[in-house]
């Protein structure tokens, strides 16, 4: 796909921030005998990372807004903002799992319009712009799959960690999903799980209690891959209300209906 100018610098960013994290990963198993260096070390490579992005970012479209999960700067421009995370599955990189990735989306006039999503451990390039499709690395194109039985479909979800509000309601999700399903997927990254079901790599994904920095890319690349996007509760939004349920259109209404009933 040839990308629009504001695409390109999002793709040459990610790539830039990536190398970052691959060099600091690969010294993260050296630091496991000491949780506390580790975690220390990783809060460093997200900052470097994320340095590397505001600083690209924002000197290629400095009127923009930003937003990063450590807050945000509204820009001169009221109507665009980027919305980045340059370590979506933090816990994978602070034990040394390589699945991880950089986010980052457009957002204008309050939808997103571009999306990339990096796993820099496996040098796949998730992204897509409205109306353009998804697509990864050089031009090949991704579509949602085409199974059409929730029995057969392989999914994705994130349990919430430590006391969460939305933890005994993703309880009830399990023991009503597993049993319809052919398999479960927890896998530590949001946005490369809904990447995975913009590629087919799994067929739905479900999440109550996400964050915009998490969700917003992987939202319209699974979108433009086909894929029905919407909140856990019917009227709800994702990327407002951070509750996400999607999938590929054969299969959502019968997902939807075994998660809604556990409300």
């Amino acid at each position: 796909m040839q990308g629009s100018a504001n695409l390109n610098i999002m793709i040459k960013a990610a790539r830039k921030a990536g190398r970052s994290l691959n060099k600091d990963f690969r010294e993260v198993e050296n630091l496991q005998t000491s949780a506390t260096n580790a975690e220390e070390f990783v809060s460093r490579a997200a900052k470097a990372a994320g340095a590397i992005l505001h600083e690209d970012l924002t000197g290629a479209r400095g009127t923009y807004g930003y937003v990063e999960p450590a807050g945000e700067a509204e820009g001169e421009d009221p109507t665009r903002r980027w919305i980045v995370n340059p370590i979506e599955g933090t816990t994978n990189f602070l034990h040394g799992q390589p699945h991880f990735a950089v986010s980052i989306a457009l957002e204008h006039k309050g939808q997103i319009v571009s999306a990339v999503v990096f796993d820099p451990a496996k040098d796949e390039m998730f992204y897509a712009e409205k109306g353009a499709g998804a697509w990864l690395n050089d031009n090949k194109r991704v579509r949602v799959s085409s199974r059409h039985r929730l029995v057969e479909s392989v999914l994705g979800h994130v349990v919430p960690f430590g006391v969460k509000r939305t933890l005994p309601a993703t309880l009830k999700d399990l023991a009503c999903v597993m049993p319809e399903c052919s398999g479960m997927r927890a896998s530590g990254s949001s946005a490369l799980d809904l990447a995975y079901v913009a590629a087919g790599r799994i067929d739905g994904y479900w999440q109550r209690e996400g964050v915009l920095t998490d969700l917003a890319a992987g939202v319209l690349i699974a979108a433009e891959a086909g894929a029905l996007v919407e909140g856990v509760r019917a009227g709800q939004t994702p990327l407002e209300h951070g509750s996400i349920l999607c999938a590929n259109n054969q299969i959502f209404a019968a997902l939807a209906k075994v998660i809604r009933t556990t409300d």
